[in-house]
């Protein structure tokens, strides 16, 4: 019998650093090549432009969250990674910010086909070490994200004070005291310490959620939670939208919980790209427009209780 292919399923919460970890799995040099399976909460994703590996396989599912709608996707897009074995070394799954990990992880376990021929390695959790005890009181799916955890990566320590950062630990090792923990700034962890850890415990999975192998596990995420995407098509003028940008966050910030763009700054031939959590923005010029490429301008906001028609207005305006 061949060998089972790893799966390494990552995850954490919205603006964690998930796809800032992961582009480091993809660009260290580790000989390793990965098939990298994506799934973006909102209709419009951009996560899959995000990732910076361009000799990866990236399979993007974008209609819904990995453990609820989208599962049927993700058995069928195994299925076909299964049929060009050999081809790569691994799989790494990256759920939303909204996902449950048990849902995902039970895939490898309940569907034959799926089982015969993958083996999952590990849950690596991303952490926001900022703003996690506040997504504690809020959000059901942090806690459940680090309770499945096999590896945790407590990333962003540089933005909290030594005390802070003691108080956060002791409240993800108060939901899981036996994932190994990482603290990182950029999610600069070792990447050894991620892949290939045959981390995965059914027996303590099976002691958190004794159904964990019966099929039909749902899960219901927050209703008041939405996603937002919004495009310019063209240019926008850095001079109106980063004004714009700033405003909105320090005013919104609180129910912001993520946003992140693709934009094409006028007389600019890089793309701009941002990120932001609450009201902590980060952006940079990445690489070139490429030719053929169309130059628009694209954000993404998820959160609660926002306007949709105000942030378009907002947006639009910025236009150059």
């Amino acid at each position: 019998m061949s060998e089972k292919i790893p799966v390494t399923v990552l995850t954490g919460y919205l603006g964690a650093g998930k796809t800032t970890l992961l582009n480091r799995i993809l660009t260290e040099d580790h000989g390793k090549k990965f098939a990298v399976i994506v799934n973006e909460f909102g209709e419009a994703g951009i996560d899959g432009d995000l990732i910076v590996g361009a000799d990866e396989e990236i399979f993007e599912m974008n209609n819904g969250c990995i453990c609820c709608t989208v599962r049927g996707d993700l058995i069928r897009i195994l299925d076909g990674l299964m049929k060009r074995k050999g081809k790569f070394d691994a799989i790494i799954v990256e759920t939303t910010g909204l996902a449950d990990p048990a849902p995902v992880a039970q895939t490898f376990f309940v569907d034959q086909d799926v089982g015969d021929a993958t083996r999952l390695d590990a849950v690596v959790t991303v952490t926001d070490a900022k703003w996690l005890k506040d997504r504690l009181k809020d959000a059901p799916e942090a806690k459940n994200q680090i309770a499945f955890a096999d590896v945790i990566v407590l990333n962003k320590t540089d933005l909290v004070t030594a005390e802070e950062l003691a108080d956060v630990e002791a409240a993800i090792r108060a939901i899981n005291p036996y994932a190994k923990l990482h603290k990182a700034e950029r999610a600069n962890v070792d990447i050894a310490a991620l892949l290939d850890r045959k981390a995965f415990d059914l027996d303590r999975i099976l002691d958190i959620e004794p159904d964990f192998l019966e099929a039909g596990h749902h899960h219901h995420h927050a209703e008041d939670v939405r996603s937002i995407s919004l495009t310019v098509a063209g240019d926008v003028d850095p001079e109106k939208f980063m004004p714009w940008i700033n405003d909105l966050t320090q005013i919104q910030g609180p129910n912001i919980l993520r946003s992140k763009g693709i934009l094409a700054f006028k007389n600019e031939p890089r793309r701009f790209v941002f990120q932001g959590v609450h009201m902590i923005l980060d952006g940079d010029l990445q690489r070139d427009w490429k030719d053929g490429e169309t130059r628009e301008s694209r954000l993404v906001f998820i959160g609660r209780n926002l306007n949709e028609n105000e942030l378009r207005r907002g947006f639009e305006a910025c236009a150059a």
